[in-house]
């Protein structure tokens, strides 16, 4: 039986179609040599190890992490025959391994971007306020994400969270990312994007050095704060953000107040305000015997000058300057009177309370007595008939 032949394009389509088939997304790992790209438009390299050799190819918009020749990287990619009939294969997506290599590729985008001023210190925004509604990127499941919501409930609560489930390592996380961030700014109206991920090595954290992903960050209409790692790891991402916290714990407290010190700041100004209106009371009563002092020594010298000037009325106008300063004296000290009766602290220590609140049923008023603070509702209101 004579086998019909196939043509050569024919045959590389039905390997081809094999190969994706059965190997798509393959995660290689290697050392890259002959590294070149191609009118700025590709990228050619090969991944080796000790005995073998394959040809890579990707398009230059998918470089988001510096490669250089003798770097070694792991690569997600699925091979595929050339028309022109060279095997290689197509990369997806790609990571620096090791630390040498990761500090590598961080220190050459890190001086691009810095460059570029992305990470300019005039560009951080401020954390708004009051804070409403939050969005969190991060893996729910990790040890980082439960430590930053038990923080933030513990100090304040009341916040509306609103959660976009990630990858935070791998060569999956950065686009994982992006498009959470890209949601965020686009269909929701979170005042504030938290991007959190607990410890980990350098290749775990190497997610968050991610060119698109740092400038994706940059570009956020909202403000942003991270949270990766621990407090002696920086990544690019960080770099990018409005704010940095050193753990997602630290971050949950870098954006909300602990309720136990708000509460004590306001008692305190409550506190000074009440000194306040006492010394105020203190001060009124000081002036008024100061002036009625100053009162008495004009008179006396008056009187002084009136006795060398002549002694003929000496009499007649003592009696009408006593007269006088005695009516001063009486008007002066019930004033004084008046101030001590109108005291609020007096008023208190007597057994009387001060109401305050709109009085009408079913408000609530506060009641202040000499001792205590009370809030009260008001059951009924009848008319007091005089």
């Amino acid at each position: 039986m004579e086998i019909e032949p196939l043509g050569i394009s024919e045959f590389v389509e039905s390997v081809n179609y094999d190969l994706v088939e059965n190997y798509r997304d393959q995660y290689l790992v290697g050392e890259v040599a002959s590294y070149k790209t191609s009118h700025d438009r590709w990228i050619f390299f090969d991944l080796k190890d000790a005995d073998s050799s394959v040809s890579c190819f990707m398009p230059i918009w998918q470089l988001r992490t510096p490669i250089e020749d003798g770097m070694k990287i792991i690569v997600k990619a699925t091979p595929k025959i050339t028309a022109w009939g060279k095997f290689s294969l197509t990369v997806g997506a790609y990571k620096p391994v090791g630390e040498g290599n990761i500090k590598k590729a961080f220190d050459i985008l890190k001086a691009k971007l810095e460059k570029e001023g992305l990470f300019a210190a005039e560009k951080k925004r401020p954390l708004p306020r009051p804070l409403n509604s939050i969005g969190v990127i991060s893996s729910p499941e990790a040890a980082g994400y439960a430590d930053f919501i038990k923080i933030l409930n513990a100090r304040w609560g009341g916040l509306d969270v609103k959660v976009a489930k990630t990858q935070v390592q791998g060569l999956d996380a950065p686009d994982q990312i992006i498009r959470a961030l890209n949601y965020f700014n686009e269909k929701s109206d979170v005042d504030l994007i938290v991007i959190i991920r607990g410890g980990g090595s350098k290749d775990d954290l190497s997610a968050f050095n991610d060119e698109k992903l740092v400038r994706t960050i940059a570009a956020s209409r909202i403000p942003t704060i991270t949270g990766i790692g621990h407090e002696v790891d920086t990544s690019l991402s960080d770099l990018a953000a409005d704010l940095v916290g050193s753990t997602p714990s630290n971050v949950a407290e870098l954006i909300v107040p602990d309720r136990k010190t708000e509460a004590e700041k306001l008692r305190r100004k409550i506190l000074d305000l009440k000194n306040y209106l006492l010394s105020s009371v203190k001060s009124t009563e000081n002036t008024s015997f100061s002036r009625i002092s100053g009162l008495k020594s004009l008179i006396f010298q008056k009187i002084a000058e009136e006795e060398r000037k002549t002694t003929e009325n000496l009499q007649k106008i003592t009696r009408e300057i006593v007269v006088k300063i005695t009516t001063l004296l009486d008007k002066n000290e019930s004033k004084i009177k008046i101030l001590e009766a109108l005291n609020p602290e007096k008023v208190l220590r007597q057994g009387y309370a001060i109401l305050s609140g709109k009085i009408s049923p079913g408000s609530v008023v506060k009641i202040t007595t000499n001792k205590n603070f009370i809030q009260a509702k008001i059951i009924s209101l009848t008319e007091r008939k005089s």
